[in-house]
């Protein structure tokens, strides 16, 4: 590809889409500092700071720091995630589903609809459980909310519920007009926010002494060897070789294609750790809001850094990982679509053996790709526990934007690719024979 991402300027179609992605962006980061009515912001990131390390400090940092401002977009985008998951797990449980599931572009737009009724019932769910906490909260003697009530729990409701489905149609106008995936943007954008913060913050420590080069030097090689890790890991396939039978209609031969199935090494994505950390940071949260001596031991034990949520974290994730890819990844229909295609894996009876198989493989590559979730997720707690690093480096943050990145840039490439042999046709001239 001549000119390489140098060209993306030369590309007026590519150009628009990438302005215009960065400008819903912008519109997306300015409303993360506009206030929700009747809240003391002050007392409110008095009260985060304490909270750092339970659910709502997880979501803060997947809005952005949004929840911690409580602006309109404090719920961020995580009602959408929500919904979209309960969905795809209730298509394998719901025959309704399934069968919508498998009607093409229109039960797919059906599925869609259901999503965004369920978000909007998920953020009005939400933003009333956080009403309702916040409304009998202080910091100090010092009331998070100016004026409790059901005249804040109502206009709370309202606001975050329309701040969410507005992010929701942001995501989407980016994935259709933009580039990349709109809803992952949003998320990539409010994960990346954090990155001055964290620079200034190793400055300080580092010209108060609290830090030294060499150690810093040290940090910096460990991140870039991690993040080169994690896009070797997630281009990581099993590539499981599939022969076609040739087969003759009429005068034609058809088939005797050699193909494959790739199996990647991380199938389940980021959805393991979200779902582990969520469950880890429940009694922290709880904590918080009942002040119950059984509970309060309880989160002491749970806390980031304590042996028992290290084993405890990489046994949900590990859990949760051959969960997903479960219910993402269906050996039996993929081996019943490759028999009717005339498809088998060679040394291989095609039907029952080929699911087994290829569940027997499934299962040894996931075991790997748990296992690489689970070191990347545990690093932060090394870093900060044993170096005094003043910020978190790795986890779910650095998966997420590692891969939205990867497929960000490979959707552009594509777009590139597309701009290129859609020029070499238009310059080049066909001449039937005579």
């Amino acid at each position: 590809m001549p000119g390489g991402f140098t060209a993306i300027g030369k590309i007026p179609e590519l150009k628009r889409r990438i302005l215009f992605t960065l400008l819903l962006i912008c519109v997306y980061r300015l409303g993360c500092y506009v206030p929700t009515p009747y809240i003391n912001t002050m007392a409110l990131q008095a009260y985060f700071k304490q909270a750092g390390g339970t659910l709502l400090g997880m979501f803060d940092m997947f809005s952005g720091g949004a929840l911690s401002q409580f602006s309109i977009f404090a719920l961020g985008i995580m009602p959408y995630i929500s919904a979209s998951i309960i969905l795809e797990l209730l298509t394998v449980v719901v025959p309704t589903l399934e069968k919508l599931s498998k009607e093409g572009e229109a039960g797919r737009k059906k599925i869609t609809q259901y999503t965004r009724y369920s978000t909007g019932v998920l953020a009005a769910i939400q933003g009333f459980g956080i009403a309702v906490g916040l409304g009998g909260q202080s910091v100090h003697g010092v009331p998070l909310v100016l004026m409790s009530g059901w005249g804040f729990r109502l206009m709370t409701v309202l606001t975050l519920s329309a701040g969410t489905v507005f992010l929701m149609w942001l995501g989407e106008q980016i994935t259709e007009v933009g580039i990349g995936n709109g809803i992952s943007l949003i998320i990539y954008s409010g994960i990346v926010s954090r990155i001055p913060s964290a620079i200034f913050g190793t400055a300080r420590l580092l010209k108060a002494g609290g830090m030294s080069i060499f150690v810093l030097a040290l940090i910096l090689v460990l991140m870039l060897l991690v993040i080169g890790f994690i896009v070797f890991m997630e281009r990581g396939q099993r590539r499981v070789p599939v022969q076609y039978a040739k087969r003759v209609v009429g005068r034609r031969v058809y088939g005797g294609q050699t193909a494959h199935i790739p199996l990647k090494i991380n199938t389940s994505g980021v959805i393991p750790p979200i779902f582990a950390a969520s469950i880890m940071m429940f009694p922290a949260t709880i904590a918080n809001f009942f002040k119950v001596p059984f509970v309060q031991a309880i989160a002491r034990d749970l806390t980031p850094g304590h042996w028992i949520y290290i084993v405890l974290y990489v046994t949900l994730i590990i859990f949760f990982c051959y969960f997903y890819t479960a219910i993402a990844f269906n050996p039996v229909d993929v081996a019943d679509n490759m028999k009717k295609s005339g498809g088998f894996i060679p040394g291989i009876r095609p039907g029952k053996s080929t699911a087994e198989y290829l569940d027997k493989v499934l299962s040894r590559i996931t075991l790997g790709g748990a296992l690489y979730v689970s070191a990347v997720c545990v690093l932060p707690t090394i870093l900060v526990e044993r170096f005094n690093v003043p910020f978190y480096f790795g986890g779910t943050a650095l998966l997420i934007v590692v891969g939205v990145a990867m497929d960000t840039l490979s959707q552009i490439e594509a777009h590139m690719l597309s701009r290129h042999y859609e020029g070499f046709l238009k310059s080049g001239r066909t001449r039937g024979r005579r």
